[in-house]
């Protein structure tokens, strides 16, 4: 049996729409990154979205992987989580965090309150303690 991981970050930076690849390949999902790509506006015209420059060159990359929400607003992530239970999906949701444009600490906290805000779970707040 094989499975993926699915990341959508990698589908956006690609032109794809991780959304309608998530309803394409529905039970293949074994495991799922919450990680976020923004196009980056005013460069990607130019350049293109197969940027290969390294990631330490986020300043002038046409993408970059950004905090939950600083790519995709939550309403998208709210969308993608939906239709990932609708594909059936019940598994863990790994936070990847490659956002250089900001403190570590504060990508972190950023994109968990993008998580507890989307994720089509309620978050008892005495049992689920997020600690950085």
């Amino acid at each position: 049996m094989i499975g993926l991981n699915f990341d959508p970050s990698h589908l956006i930076w690609m032109g794809g729409d991780p959304i309608v690849t998530l309803r394409t390949l529905g039970s293949a999902i074994y495991h799922v990154h919450a990680k976020d790509t923004r196009i980056e506006r005013g460069i990607v015209e130019s350049q293109g979205v197969l940027d290969t420059k390294n990631i330490d060159e986020f300043s002038t990359r046409s993408w970059n992987y950004v905090a939950l929400g600083h790519g995709h607003e939550v309403g998208w992530w709210k969308e993608f989580f939906s239709v990932l239970s609708m594909v059936g999906y019940d598994g863990s949701v790994s936070l990847e965090m490659e956002d250089l444009t900001m403190n570590t600490l504060t990508a972190l906290r950023k994109s968990t309150h993008v998580l507890k805000e989307a994720l089509p779970k309620d978050f008892d707040e005495k049992r689920y303690v997020t600690s950085y």
